[in-house]
């Protein structure tokens, strides 16, 4: 899953939390990203922090609804990338890192 964030204060705090929870296995977050986009009518730019966010797809939905719930953005950029293939024993690990704590 991708995601931006305003500046590595939110980036971290939200990837700090989403794998405390059990709904990533892992978040990198890589700085300085630079963003073009049109935002109500204007044209707008932003250097933002970019999350890679490690999940399962059966853990997303939960990770979508607590990313929204956590994110400074009114409309926070939230898209889901399908693992079509990938080093089996990392795949097994994000199976085992994810999913709700008890």
């Amino acid at each position: 899953m991708l995601s931006t964030c305003p500046d590595r204060t939110s980036a971290d705090h939200i990837a700090r939390t989403l794998v405390e929870e059990g709904l990533a296995a892992c978040v990198n977050i890589v700085d300085g990203i630079s963003s073009i986009y049109r935002w109500q009518g204007k044209l707008e730019t932003a250097q933002e922090s970019l999350l890679l966010i490690k999940t399962t797809r059966e853990t997303g939905k939960l990770l979508e609804k607590r990313l929204v719930s956590l994110h400074p953005y009114e409309l926070p950029e939230i898209i889901s990338v399908p693992i079509q293939t990938g080093f089996a024993p990392y795949l097994d690990w994000i199976t085992k890192n994810t999913g709700v704590k008890t």
